[in-house]
């Protein structure tokens, strides 16, 4: 990401990106970029759509309170999405948009969360987890937008998921060691990730089996200490990005 332009204002919009093209925005965003950034005509805004890579767009004011943007030049072309998935048991609502929010920015590609015996909170909000996701790429300068999908329980999760990926465990009852020569020990060239961290009261006997007897399944303790999951996130992603992923 070398000369990236972080003083820029930059905006998601779901619409297609080419020169001239003409982007209509929503009451929210011409707020955004009118009221709170205080643009003006001409003024440039970085904008992305998760496909059509990043451009530079300019402000079209239409009276006080709307505006559109129109598309100058790419800045940059668009980079397929990290192809790992960040399985993770739900949280209760602040703490889960954190989690939402970190995990986009180390990376994750698809955001999968999943029920266990001892998951917190049943009911996610999908939307939210959507929007927190947009705000993190929108701050960071990540161009493609991770998958957020329906909450499955975790068995299901497991026998849909497909047989060549490998499942990163990351389990507190794992045997204290490196994690990192843990990993390493895979070898850098894998197709699909999956890292998967587990509710506060930790993975039950069953689940532990559950995962366990997946033929590609590698199981990591986290270190020493106990986590809360929403810093295992972190954790969890930063160790394997540094080892298996796009870090390396």
């Amino acid at each position: 990401m070398a000369g990236y332009d972080f003083n820029a204002p930059r905006l998601f919009v779901d619409a297609p990106l080419q020169t001239g093209a003409r982007i209509e925005l929503d009451r929210g965003q011409a707020n955004y970029l009118l009221n709170v950034l205080r643009l003006k005509s001409e003024d440039s805004v970085l904008v992305f759509n998760g496909r059509n890579g990043e451009w530079r767009a300019e402000v079209s004011v239409e009276g006080r309170k709307a505006a559109d943007l129109v598309c100058v030049e790419q800045t940059r072309e668009q980079s397929p999405a990290p192809d790992i998935v960040y399985a993770f048991a739900p949280l209760k609502h602040a703490r889960l948009d954190y989690m939402v929010q970190k995990a986009v920015e180390m990376g994750a590609g698809v955001l999968q969360p999943v029920l266990t015996q001892r998951t917190q909170s049943s009911r996610v909000n999908l939307d939210r987890m959507r929007s927190n996701a947009v705000e993190a790429a929108e701050q960071c300068g990540i161009l493609s937008i991770p998958d957020v999908r329906e909450e499955r329980t975790l068995e299901r999760f497991l026998k849909d998921l497909e047989p060549e990926r490998l499942v990163i465990f990351c389990d507190e009852d794992a045997p204290v060691s490196n994690p990192v020569e843990a990993l390493a020990k895979l070898g850098n060239n894998q197709d699909g990730l999956v890292v998967i961290v587990g509710p506060e009261g930790g993975f039950t006997d069953q689940e532990r089996a559950l995962v366990a007897a997946r033929e590609r399944c590698a199981c990591v303790s986290l270190g020493p200490r106990i986590l809360r999951a929403d810093t295992a996130a972190v954790a969890a992603l930063a160790i394997v990005q540094s080892v298996l992923g796009d870090w390396n």
